[in-house]
């Protein structure tokens, strides 16, 4: 856990970064902020509306498995073949 001198340090690190929205909707997050967030290239993170503002908040592990799109399929195929025999199998090796 940070020490309370160190959030006050990142908070001064990180206060008046102010970036342009490109033409295609896009803004880059500042290396300071994705340093500080642990965001990665394909890092999902969210963007949330609190009063008037738009937030980015990279989400929390919960420990649950599989929330991503293909959550709800997972279980669908039971069989016995482990993942390398899936893979020889539909690349007909």
């Amino acid at each position: 856990m940070e020490q309370p001198w160190e959030l006050d340090k990142w908070r001064y690190y990180l206060q008046n970064i102010t970036m342009k929205v490109t033409t295609k909707g896009q803004v880059t997050i500042p290396i300071r902020i994705r340093d500080y967030l642990g965001i990665v290239p394909h890092t999902d993170v969210d963007f949330q509306v609190h009063e008037g503002q738009v937030v980015l908040v990279k989400p929390t592990p919960n420990g649950q498995r599989g929330q991503g799109p293909f959550a709800e399929m997972r279980g669908i195929v039971k069989g016995t073949l482990t993942t390398d025999q899936w893979l020889k199998a539909t690349r007909g090796e």
